[in-house]
């Protein structure tokens, strides 16, 4: 064999080395640990389907293709991920469908167990035809799912309107994206549509397009320079006529700071009613197993909600503790959650000093039980809820069944129906 045959079937060895670990040397988030937002891939699509009580749904994602020819991508929660809408904690079944929205998201943690499909974990980079690539991502566990004035909100980020055209009471707006203050050189322009439906919020007013035509703010026919007008603005999308396939609508305007604020109060009321009737996701960190079915449990609250919640989580008040599937469905709810559910009270409160990572709410909880229940071990996701919020019983799609139930319970099937 000659010097350059080996030296050749080494690099091809090196090579099939490469990519036979190029798996191993992607990121995938771990039990027990929060990922880092940074390592996450971003994506932004339509919602066109939620099944909310297995949190996951479908987005159809935006490429450089045809928009319209693209796929529903289905995509599942984490269980301490985080939804915000209107910049307020919100749940899958508070976003409208057609709500444009920005996507955070990772490899499946355990691709056995995933809600969703298991995508090759190059498939973003693949060409699917008229729809471009990037359009079927396999990083399909979403760790932060946000509309766009909560995306905006948290990267302190404004529209700046600059155009408006009307024709009956429907048109178009020019806008750019860029910082709220500061040098907004790096602004990226865009054109999108409105119509009648288009709802504008000023301070607690909800105005329609002929307001603003009425009150000389837009014409009402032709074109208009808004100078630069900062608003807020809900997207969603709508087929377009003229052969125009990517193409964005305004659901919402937020024309001042009072009106978004509104909007995030009246959100973060209907989430905090919800968690109080859900409990609050968790998991285990440790567990000290004593005599008789006695234990102390270390456990993490997620993170995401209202601090009002949090703060119910008191030293020396009582608790309920139940086990939970990695989608948050309770187990053995037929009785209600509380039924099987560990009590107990807790014996300490800690909150970290430091920014917490997305998804942890950096508060920690000690509480002893004397029974202990099988679903309450390091690592597993739980729900605990202070006894002094309500008991009530969940309904039928949001627990899993008593010990005999599989992780493919997660789905529904006709046996959720009533027998007729």
């Amino acid at each position: 064999m000659t010097r350059f045959s080996l030296v050749l079937g080494f690099s091809l060895s090196i090579l099939g080395w490469c990519s036979a670990h190029a798996e191993e040397q992607v990121f995938r988030p771990e039990a027990g640990k929060f990922p880092p937002l940074e390592m996450a891939h971003a994506y932004r699509g339509e919602l066109v389907f939620v099944d909310h009580a297995n949190r996951r749904g479908s987005i159809r994602v935006q490429g450089a293709g045809t928009y319209f020819r693209n796929a529903p991508h289905p995509f599942a929660l984490l269980p301490y991920g985080v939804v915000r809408y209107h910049g307020a904690p919100a749940d899958l079944r508070d976003i409208p469908l057609g709500t444009v929205l920005h996507v955070r998201a990772f490899l499946p943690p355990d691709p056995k167990i995933s809600a969703v499909p298991v995508l090759p974990i190059d498939n973003r980079q693949k060409n699917a035809g008229y729809s471009g690539a990037g359009t079927a991502p396999a990083e399909n566990h979403v760790l932060l799912l946000e509309d766009e004035p909560s995306r905006c909100l948290r990267e302190g980020k404004v529209w700046k309107l600059k155009e408006v055209e009307l024709q009956n009471k429907e048109g178009m707006i020019v806008a750019s994206l860029g910082p709220k203050a500061g040098d907004d050189e790096k602004a990226t322009e865009e054109k999108m549509t409105f119509d009648a439906a288009t709802r504008i919020w000023r301070g607690r007013e909800c105005l329609g397009v002929e307001d603003l035509v009425a009150e000389g703010a837009w014409p009402a026919a032709g074109k208009k320079a808004l100078d630069d007008k900062p608003v807020l603005l809900g997207i969603t999308w709508k087929p377009t006529p003229g052969g125009v396939f990517t193409r964005f609508h305004i659901s919402d305007i937020w024309l001042d700071d009072s009106a978004i604020e509104r909007a995030a109060r009246n959100q973060t009321a209907v989430h905090k009613a919800f968690m109080r009737s859900r409990w609050l996701p968790a998991w285990i960190d440790a567990v000290e197993y004593g005599k008789f079915g006695r234990a102390k449990v270390t456990a993490t609250l997620f993170g995401g909600m209202d601090a009002s919640l949090y703060a119910d989580f008191k030293k020396d008040a009582g608790v309920f503790m139940n086990a939970s599937e990695n989608t948050l469905k309770h187990a053995g709810g037929a009785y209600g959650p509380a039924h099987m559910a560990s009590k107990g009270v807790i014996l300490d409160v800690v909150k970290t000093t430091q920014e917490p990572p997305l998804g942890s709410s950096g508060i920690q909880i000690r509480f002893e039980t004397d029974l202990i229940i099988e679903g309450i071990r390091p690592g597993r996701v739980v729900r605990v809820r202070p006894t002094s919020w309500p008991q009530v019983d969940l309904p039928r799609e949001e627990y899993l069944g008593d010990g005999t139930f599989s992780h493919e319970d997660r789905f529904p099937t006709p046996a959720i129906f009533p027998k007729y």
